[in-house]
């Protein structure tokens, strides 16, 4: 009995997460344009619109690149972080860390009113570059998180053993650090690639008017009315996100990405 109850409590926590997943499902299906669930009819043709209407198409592309060159610039900035603060940990060091992570601290819409102010000023508001840098710059904690993570878990004696064996820095980068951080550079990409795939604050405030991600297209598009290609596009995006972290679950460290500590 005791061990039923947390297994029911787990069971019933499930059911009411997925539970507007499953809904949007449904509403994703309906013959007709409406929102109702359960469905009347089944259709898939609004999962067809998504890549047949142009301007459905435009906005998923648009979203896939911003999110993409996101989620690299995000590694690119966090890795150089990440390698000099476990060569030799400073203060400096440390502040520039805690720097690297506030952003996700702060609320998103505080970030997108200085990311707004700051291209306003800067004059290059509207520019497509805006939203990638401004969720670069937001997102840049989590790859810095699972780097930190990943090389923490790098044996320094192995690297001692590789440079007495006469390998240099270089050397030891390439063959030693490199293949021991990838898992966890990968999976920084990945969180990082998701989650700016389905920001709608910055983006509005940076490209709003300009350029259409998803999330602006589902919002812009409520304006006209509702139609099932919104709960479709949802679902779509959900199924990347669970494949995406289902990958990393399997060839990533996840419950360490997730914070656990290693047990051995």
């Amino acid at each position: 009995m005791s061990r039923l109850a947390p297994r029911l409590l787990l069971a019933i926590v499930a059911l009411f997460l997925a539970a507007p997943v499953a809904i949007i499902a449904g509403v994703s299906l309906n013959a007709q344009q409406s929102l109702v669930f359960p469905p009347q009819g089944l259709s898939a043709r609004w999962y067809a619109a998504i890549f047949t209407d142009p301007a459905w198409r435009a906005a998923l592309l648009t979203s896939v690149a911003v999110a993409a060159l996101a989620a690299l610039l995000a590694v690119l900035v966090a890795l150089p972080i990440a390698y000099a603060l476990w060569r030799r940990a400073s203060p400096v060091g440390r502040l520039v860390q805690l720097l690297g992570v506030s952003p996700f601290v702060l609320p998103p819409v505080i970030t997108a009113l200085g990311a707004l102010a700051f291209w306003s000023t800067a004059g290059f508001y509207g520019s497509p570059f805006t939203v990638v840098v401004s969720h670069a710059v937001f997102f840049t904690s989590l790859p810095l998180v699972t780097l930190t993570l990943g090389f923490a878990s790098i044996d320094r004696e192995i690297v001692e053993a590789a440079r007495t064996m006469g390998a240099d820095e270089r050397a030891v980068r390439r063959t030693i650090v490199l293949p021991m951080i990838r898992p966890y550079l990968v999976s920084g990409f990945a969180f990082a690639f998701v989650l700016s795939l389905n920001e709608y604050i910055i983006a509005y405030m940076t490209v709003g008017f300009t350029m259409e991600t998803v999330p602006i297209k589902i919002f812009n598009a409520l304006r006209y009315g509702y139609t099932p290609v919104m709960a479709s596009i949802s679902v779509l995006f959900v199924a990347l996100a669970a494949v995406v972290f289902s990958l990393v679950a399997r060839f990533g460290d996840l419950p360490r990405l997730l914070g656990a500590w290693d047990r051995r």
